[in-house]
């Protein structure tokens, strides 16, 4: 077998691919690509399974090409969606495929000598000046309708499973579009493979399909499954349906490495897999090993460590986990005191605030402060019995009935965290 198609195949990363695929890689180095559009000025974590594609396939000494679709994203794939997208404004589209490129560029080799630097196209560049009858001229002549009605994305629109009655003309075309750039990386820059997600079989087969009646060439398809979790819930989004971005100012590093610690024990298991460079031997030692002590949640902390790493850099990914076992109850007070206000207020998310004037709060005696002052404890009565049961602390330090607040107790210049027992939490905001 391929090493590349072994890869995928062992990863759980591998759906289908067009006869002659694995011959065609076996021959000679091959390129390939994957299209990216540009729906906002981020990918999320549901494109990280088509980057890694295309580093395991560089790292096969392949060439990759990352295609960001500032063309086609004008229109929108109608592949697995159930309604019309909102088209966007050209100023906001193009600053999309900036912010695209700019991303993509972090995660495959694009310098150096070697044959196989990745390559990053935007197929507005070729679609620009093409007029409409040139191209139902030269690419709508190639392709049927009854052809065109046959694949799935078409075909679920128009059964209405999707609960809508139809596809415009606009979307219809979409899959020529994308086939017009298979057919135009297929003659200009010798592209003989495109990769993409199961529900761009239909697509991907359609460029295939014109490479071989307007080119007489031969192309070939390669896809990976859709990721869902084992729950058969959708993956990469948040309970309230927000998606996990790339970019940290949408997505903060410690967010992003939460996400991926909190994934379930069968999860973990794949995603391990999914989205790491480990090698097998490593992974099925890690699971192993997991297996033996699951509590201890080595396989997560390792999975959560790989990605951040990959997506944000190793600092961020220190920063994350110095922050991760600050609430977990793993850090020292020194600790806490250095967060800044943003990953301070990333941690204790959720938990409940106070604002004070800082005279209110300096100097003042800690049974005042946490009964009267803040009404975390309802009495002094109760602030003292939980004092004295060494059940309160202050950023993470036991205190007793003589502790007053000093200015270098406060987090960022401005916070107290108080806390009672191992998961009440309380912040204290001086002014």
């Amino acid at each position: 077998m391929n090493a590349f198609i072994e890869e995928l195949k062992w990863r759980g990363l591998f759906s289908d691919m067009t006869p002659g695929t694995e011959e065609q890689l076996d021959k000679e180095l091959t390129k390939a690509y994957i299209g990216f559009d540009p729906t906002a000025d981020s990918l999320h974590i549901g494109s990280l399974i088509q980057i890694k594609i295309l580093a395991h396939f560089q790292q096969h000494g392949h060439q990759p090409i990352a295609l960001v679709g500032g063309a086609t994203g004008m229109i929108g794939d109608p592949s697995g969606k159930s309604a019309e997208r909102n088209l966007l404004s050209e100023e906001t589209l193009l600053h999309y495929v900036d912010c695209l490129k700019n991303q993509l560029s972090r995660f495959l080799e694009f310098d150096g000598d070697g044959d196989n630097k990745a390559i990053l196209v935007n197929n507005y560049d070729w679609m620009k000046n093409f007029t409409f009858l040139d191209f139902a001229k030269n690419i709508g002549k190639h392709i049927t309708v009854n052809y065109m009605m046959a694949k799935d994305s078409v075909k679920k629109r128009f059964s209405g499973d999707s609960g809508v009655d139809g596809m415009s003309f606009t979307e219809f075309t979409y899959q020529l579009l994308q086939g017009y750039d298979y057919l135009h990386l297929y003659q200009n820059e010798g592209v003989k493979l495109q990769m993409g997600g199961s529900d761009q079989w239909g697509n991907i087969t359609t460029g295939t399909e014109l490479i071989r009646r307007k080119a007489r060439g031969e192309a070939f398809a390669l896809t990976v499954p859709l990721i869902t979790k084992a729950d058969g819930s959708k993956f990469g989004k948040s309970e309230s349906g927000e998606n996990y971005w790339l970019d940290a100012k949408k997505t903060s590093p410690y967010k992003f490495y939460q996400f991926w610690l909190n994934a379930t024990d069968t999860d973990a298991e794949r995603f391990i897999k999914f989205y790491t460079f480990l090698p097998k031997e490593e992974i099925e030692a890690l699971i192993e090993e997991h297996k033996t002590a699951p509590h201890e949640r080595k396989l997560q902390r390792k999975l959560a460590e790989e990605v951040t790493i990959w997506v944000h850099g190793n600092e961020e990914y220190e920063k994350a986990l110095k922050a991760s076992n600050i609430l977990f109850g793993q850090s020292t007070a020194e600790d806490l005191v250095s967060l800044n206000e943003e990953l301070f207020l990333q941690v204790f998310d959720g938990v409940p605030q106070k604002e004070l004037s800082k005279s209110e709060v300096i100097g003042t005696n800690i049974i005042d402060l946490i009964s009267e002052k803040t009404g975390f404890l309802k009495s002094k009565g109760e602030a003292k019995r939980e004092l004295a049961g060494n059940s309160i602390s202050i950023n993470k330090t036991k205190v007793g009935e003589d502790y007053s607040v000093s200015e270098n107790d406060l987090i960022d210049g401005k916070f107290l965290l108080i806390q009672k027992g191992k998961k009440n939490y309380f912040i204290v905001k001086a002014v």
